[in-house]
């Protein structure tokens, strides 16, 4: 069939669901919906689609639309619930199980038929982390059973009402600031960490710090550090540790309230947002390697099972600043001084990595330089992995990756990923010709053909067509939470092989024949001198595209 989606953004869900719709022979074409309605009937009316998804919507759909083709919409909320904050208010109040409905756009918001819906637990972790994995395996299922449904020409979708519709209106209002703000004095660390959850990745909670209005995003939780509630405490990694009433929470970001009028903001770590205003606070460091019982909060840690090393990170959106991909070389480099016959290299259920910080890169004094670092830092560490040449590196990736992110995977000699996972292989829609040592180990990999076609059609790929190319060596079909364990045990049965230390020989010979055909240091000097040209132009198109992303604003058109 010819699908169009219509979407507020290219986000993760639009994302995953264009590369699913198009695994499956479906025609699609995706309409961002940020300029009005004409440029939609334009483009309903230039595709002439079958039927039309709108996988991440925030406004209305027209009538004359929706009345004139089936327009499906999915909601992050089971049957019956309906308003614009289901799934932050489904958070808000601790729901073990939610769900995903697909109905079709009628007069009333969330109020048409049903054509699919499908359950999904809640575990304790972020919006944004639920809403990549749970939320869109759940809405993946939904979509595509309503997309069967739909071509099967036979099944009327259920109304909510009448005789045959048993769940309960659940209409809600969207969650204000005055419900989600926090009550230093009172919350308990549970409470403000549920509710920074329930506010991650947009909108964040609303708050006064330092004689500011910030925006808080993402909350871990500190059981041994104590203050006065409300105090600053420490810092670590970025991080800020503030006092609750019975311990203290840790937030990664922050995001200066706008001002009528002034420019959008954006998220940066707490302690480079606050930069001077910032009173003189220990940094608390975490080890690398804690004690297995150890609860402390770090975004890298390293831990061993026997021959197995594991090697896991966490960053913010998935992306790496300088100091990220610094300190994640420092964690590496330590994890090869361990004997351990296999590395794996992420594990976590979230992003793996989407490259370089275009956020912090955004605020810096001098952009272009802190671009030139960046991509150097990351450049450090990708070589670090392709140049192991004593034990197996995997990279397990749990959630979705991009453009560096994925080279990074690529260095790894078996790149594993859940079924969920998206990765975009590609700059493109950045305007750079990217690094991270990807003119080896994509065509390495996928071959100099399909490694044009992945970075010239900057497309997302699903896990599924991932493995098809050779991108991926193997799909785990499990659920987010089982990923980790999922590659833990397949990483102990490769360490266990008979066949370990003679692959681990083997891929140092093929290096070595790979450097004396042409060294890393060709391909990444001819990598980084387009690199240098694209950030330290003030006309590359770079500059407008990254300001705009940061601020959630739309792509300048070609030559603007």
């Amino acid at each position: 069939m010819r699908i169009l989606l219509v979407a507020s953004a290219f986000n993760s869900l639009t994302q995953r669901v264009h590369a699913e719709l198009r695994d499956r022979r479906h025609t699609v074409e995706v309409h961002l919906a940020t300029a009005g309605d004409e440029p939609l009937r334009a483009a309903v009316r230039g595709f002439a689609p079958d039927l039309v998804i709108a996988p991440m919507l925030t406004t209305a759909l027209p009538r004359d639309v929706w009345s004139a083709v089936t327009c499906l919409i999915v909601h992050p909320g089971p049957p019956g619930d309906r308003g614009p904050s289901a799934l932050d208010w489904a958070i808000h109040e601790d729901a073990p199980l939610w769900g995903v409905t697909v109905l079709q756009a009628d007069e009333l918001m969330d109020a048409g038929p049903v054509w699919a819906s499908a359950p999904c637990p809640l575990p304790p972790v972020a919006k944004s982390d639920l809403y990549r994995n749970e939320v869109s395996d759940a809405a993946v299922e939904a979509v595509l059973r309503a997309v069967r449904r739909f071509a099967s020409g036979t099944h009327t979708p259920r109304p909510q009402s009448g005789p045959d519709w048993r769940a309960p209106d659940h209409t809600r209002p969207f969650l204000r600031q005055e419900v989600r703000r926090i009550d230093w004095a009172r919350d308990t660390t549970d409470t403000v960490v549920l509710k920074l959850r329930a506010a991650d990745s947009r909108p964040g909670v609303l708050d006064e710090l330092l004689g500011g209005a910030w925006y808080l995003h993402g909350g871990h939780p500190e059981r041994a550090l104590r203050g006065r509630p409300g105090e600053l405490l420490a810092t670590r990694a970025g991080a800020l540790c503030r006092a609750t009433r019975d311990g203290a929470v840790w937030i990664p970001e922050l995001r200066r309230r706008r001002t009528p009028g002034g420019p959008a903001t954006f998220k940066l770590p707490a302690v480079t947002a606050l930069g001077d205003a910032l009173p003189a606070l220990p940094e608390l460091p975490a080890p690398v390697m804690p004690a297995g019982d150890d609860p402390v909060w770090s975004d890298i840690r390293y831990r061993e099972d026997g021959p197995v090393g594991f090697l896991r990170f966490s960053f913010p959106g998935g992306a790496m600043s300088t100091g990220h991909c610094r300190r994640l070389l420092d964690a590496y480099r330590f994890a090869l001084t361990r004997p351990t016959a296999v590395l794996v290299l992420g594990g976590g259920r979230d992003f793996f990595s989407n490259g370089i910080h275009l956020n912090v890169i955004e605020a810096a004094a001098d952009p272009a330089a802190e671009s030139w670092a960046n991509i150097n830092a990351i450049d450090d560490l990708v070589e670090a992995v392709l140049t192991t040449t004593d034990r197996l590196v995997v990279a397990a990736l749990g959630g979705n990756a991009a453009a560096g992110g994925v080279m990074l995977a690529l260095a790894a000699d078996e790149v594993w990923c859940r079924r969920g996972s998206v990765l975009n292989p590609h700059y493109r829609l950045m305007g750079l010709h990217g690094s991270e040592y990807w003119t080896y180990s994509l065509p390495r990999r996928v071959g100099a053909a399909q490694a044009a076609r992945l970075t010239g059609a900057a497309l997302p790929v699903s896990a599924a067509a991932a493995l098809r190319a050779g991108l991926v060596d193997r799909v785990l079909p499990c659920t987010p939470q089982e990923f980790g364990p999922a590659a833990a045990r397949l990483a102990r049965l490769t360490a266990a092989s008979p066949t370990v230390y003679g692959r681990i020989a083997a891929k140092k010979a093929a290096r070595e024949a790979d450097e004396r055909v042409r060294p890393l240091a060709d391909h990444r000097t001819a990598e980084l001198a387009v690199m240098h040209r694209q950030f330290f132009d003030p006309q590359a198109p770079y500059h407008a595209l990254r300001s705009a992303f940061v601020r959630k604003l739309p792509a300048p058109a070609p030559g603007a």
